[in-house]
């Protein structure tokens, strides 16, 4: 009996361990797969800017457009929050 015990220790250390190792895998490939659409989308971007240089002033002011509404939306909902 003494014999059976570190055995089914083994063998649990060694399942811990294959479920360990596939949560890792898992994790891994999920943030390989995080950074490869990024690096899709900044391809894309890049191609789409190289064709089309008009885009970046375009895409400027749209950024400063939104800028400005995000604080007009922000100092209005300061005005209700002290009413």
């Amino acid at each position: 009996m003494a014999e059976a015990e570190p055995q089914e220790d083994n063998y649990d250390n060694v399942i811990k361990t294959v479920k360990d190792v596939s949560r890792d895998l898992k994790e891994q490939l999920e943030e390989m797969e995080k950074l490869t659409v990024q690096a899709a989308w900044m391809t894309y971007n890049f191609v789409t800017i190289q064709t089309n240089p008009e885009l970046v002033s375009s895409m400027k002011l749209l950024e400063d457009a939104f800028l400005r509404c995000k604080a007009q939306m922000e100092k209005k909902w300061q005005e209700v929050l002290k009413e």
